[in-house]
């Protein structure tokens, strides 16, 4: 361990000083000007109808004067304004949003939908003043609801976290007015809190203009924590209520597999169960979890040499994640990674289900600056497969430290729950995240060590992340080192035994102009050797380009890229047969050009071009992919996307030429029943994909799915391989 880090230090001395010096500097107080809002305490009803006709309401001072953070830093065009009132159980909002034009975006009627145009009004709390936790709320002119976590000071927001909370809207001649009822046991906080830090965001999409009631600078993102004023309430809170919820569900599901001539069918229970503890923690139950209802994964062109890491959709793992999923390094050492869970492999490598008996998860707050979360998911065995039936588990601690930055500890156990048989996983590890209160230095430095029945040699991954972000100029630095012995069973790691420096430099000119908004030169460099195999240089990438981002949210980028290889194993990058892979130990110095544009993504018809061309290894590649959205508002919206890659090699290697297309059409008829269709196309696989979802809400937050799949394999005709029609029944009760 000395010696890696005077290796560190020796070659990265400058951006190490740096990260430590700002460790100590980030205790100084940084001038930032901070509103506030004042809630009046009532003990009347409140009818909820979008109209600001209670007393209280008129005597409460509304927030107004909201700023721009897109497309200028200026006084927003349109005024907006906020009311909040509390009563011992709930916190009511009254915003009332003016738009001269009587237009407005309404794209889609599902609640906690993606797409974008949306005008809306967005309530963010945080509840225990710390910078980097938010509860979200959001509604617009027909009353769409959305709901969410924010952490790691805005960075990540989970639109899976979901509660019971209500919303009233009225549309009148130039404004709309949303009226929101937030049951405050869904929330944490401490006992009494006297305020909040708390922020207003709108869009409003016929001016084409992001603002906030507390000032954000342009450059930074709209819901950065760090730029929240205060709600101060005339009444402290009081206690909050232990609420229990339980959510039973039952699932059938009829398979026919017509390469096997194997036909299967099954219903099963199951059920969640949450519970609050106290103010500020969560215990969240799974028994018999079922994720037939879950959206498939998106097919890929793999073009690397590694995997790809496809993101979580179970909601279960995704709900409060940012405690467990942030650790190590999100690309190359992401030490826990929960689609780990309840998925492996089978004896010839195919991916199949790891059934999931049943699982807890204890998370939240258990002080003012101190967070716990706790993971424990057990897995059955499948002796079909040779699949083991495991523990695995996961504790996570944070310690607030300065205004916005924490220490946190991490423990990993995958365990084999056969008798005498000796198979375990364990990873401990540190992660001190730094951010600033005015949010221009970010970073990381994390040190994490793995032990296993193997016992392997240098069993660890370390690194550190730093940047430094102003209006005009932005610099991000990192450096990893894993181990070659290093083994996370619940983590993804790209490969090991590597060193890896990154540095990339972004400069931003502000332009004065009625279409172009600021023009951005980005360059960045890295390359990552092999310090335990006499520190071969496997890989080194260069890159410059210009960035062009307009008023109207679209998009040029224009770069040029040098990239050297050095192939370590053999690689076919075309994985098809026919075909002879790059031979080990060769290596490729390789330059291509990338652009991409992108119109106004808010407009009913908007698309996506991207073009990349030049040297690739030791040919040639063309790569075209293109994306395009059409929506009726609000019931209809579709895309349809396609990418080309024609990869021409010398004649020993081959040509080819692949393709994927997908197509997604969704219907959202109202707020309660939803339609979506998704069908794949990939000649690598020759597969042809349709996955079909019909979901009813007919309660809330209780949902009926009826699920069709349907799969080809495609050899000059379509053949049926696997069909399946699958229900998913669930209630949500509050008990």
């Amino acid at each position: 361990m000395s010696s890696f880090m005077s290796m560190i230090i020796k070659k990265n001395h400058f951006y190490v000083y740096t990260f430590i010096l700002h460790f100590f500097l980030n205790t100084l107080i940084n001038a930032q000007e901070f509103k506030n809002l004042y809630s009046i305490y009532t003990d009347k009803e409140v009818e909820l109808d979008g109209k600001d006709d209670e007393e209280f309401w008129n005597k409460s001072v509304p927030g107004d004067v909201f700023w721009q953070n897109f497309p200028s830093d200026s006084l927003a065009s349109q005024n907006t304004e906020v009311r909040i009132v509390h009563t011992d159980n709930y916190i009511y909002a009254f915003i009332k949003a003016f738009n001269s034009s009587n237009k407005y975006g309404v794209p889609s009627l599902e609640r906690d939908s993606s797409v974008p145009g949306n005008d809306a009004v967005i309530l963010l709390f945080d509840t225990y003043k710390d910078g980097n936790n938010a509860f979200f709320f959001e509604s617009n002119p027909v009353g769409l609801k959305k709901d969410a976590l924010i952490s790691e000071g805005g960075d990540d927001i989970d639109m899976t976290w979901d509660i019971k909370w209500e919303v009233e809207t009225y549309v009148g001649n130039g404004f709309y007015q949303c009226e929101f009822k937030i049951p405050l046991n869904s929330l944490k906080f401490p006992n009494g809190s006297k305020d909040w830090r708390f922020q207003v965001f709108r869009a409003d999409i016929f001016t084409g203009e992001f603002s906030l009631w507390n000032k954000v600078p342009i450059n930074q993102k709209a819901f950065d924590l760090g730029f929240f004023g205060n709600l101060i309430f005339d009444n402290p809170l009081g206690k909050s209520k232990t609420q229990i919820t339980v959510i039973p569900y039952s699932s059938g599901i009829d398979s026919n597999d017509f390469k096997s001539n194997i036909n299967y069918n099954n219903i099963s229970f199951g059920g969640d169960a949450k519970v609050t503890i106290g103010n500020g923690m969560n215990l969240d139950l799974t028994f018999n979890p079922d994720f037939s209802q879950v959206e498939v994964d998106d097919q890929i062109i793999n073009l690397t040499r590694f995997e790809i890491n496809l993101p979580e959709k179970r909601q279960f793992f995704i709900q409060n994640s940012d405690l467990f999923s942030s650790f190590g390094d999100s690309r190359d050492s992401r030490t826990f990674f929960s689609r780990r869970i309840g998925v492996a492999r089978d004896e010839n490598g195919n991916t199949i289900e790891k059934k999931i008996t049943a699982g807890l998860r204890l998370s939240g707050k258990i002080s003012k600056n101190t967070r716990l979360g706790i993971l424990n998911m057990y897995t059955n065995e499948d002796p079909k497969n040779n699949i083991k039936a495991n523990t695995n588990s996961v504790i996570a601690l944070q310690q607030k430290l300065f205004s916005r930055s924490n220490l946190s500890f991490l423990f990993i156990n995958r365990q084999n729950r056969a008798k005498n048989e000796l198979d375990y996983n364990r990873v401990i590890g540190v992660d001190y995240n730094l951010l600033s209160k005015d949010a221009v230095w970010d970073g990381k430095f994390y040190f994490h060590n793995s032990f296993s029945d193997l016992n392997k040699t240098n069993p660890f991954s370390t690194g550190f992340t730093l940047s430094y972000n102003t209006r005009n100029n932005s610099i991000y630095s990192k450096v990893i080192r894993l181990g070659e012995g290093f083994e996370s069973d619940l983590g993804f790691i790209r490969r090991k035994g590597i060193f890896k420096n990154y540095f990339r430099y972004q400069r931003r000119f502000w332009l004065k102009n009625k279409k172009i908004r600021s023009v951005n030169l980005i360059s960045s460099l890295s390359y990552t050797d092999k310090p335990e195999n006499n520190s071969l240089v496997t890989d080194r990438n260069y890159r410059v380009g210009f960035e062009f981002d307009f008023n109207s949210m679209a998009r040029i980028e224009v770069s040029l890229r040098n990239d050297f290889t050095q192939l370590e194993d053999s690689f076919n990058p075309l994985r098809t047969f026919g075909t002879n892979p790059l031979p080990a130990n060769s290596d490729y110095n390789y330059s291509y050009l990338e652009f991409e544009y992108r119109n106004d993504q808010r407009k009913k018809i908007s698309y996506r071009l991207e073009f990349n061309n030049g040297d690739f290894y030791n040919g040639k590649r063309i790569s075209i992919r293109t994306q395009f959205n059409y929506r009726f508002e609000p019931i209809f919206q579709s895309s349809f996307n396609l990418s080309i890659n024609k990869i021409s090699l010398p004649k020993f290697y081959g040509d080819g030429k692949l393709i994927l297309a997908t197509s997604k059409f969704n219907l959202t008829l109202n707020k309660s029943l939803f339609w979506m269709n998704y069908f794949q196309y990939s000649n690598i696989s020759r597969n042809f994909g349709i996955n079909s979802r019909l979901q009813w809400r007919f309660a809330p937050l209780s949902d009926l799915y009826i699920v069709f799949n349907d799969n080809y394999l495609y050899d000059d005709s379509l053949i049926p391989n696997l069909r399946t029609i699958s229900f998913k029944l669930s209630y949500w009760l509050d008990l």
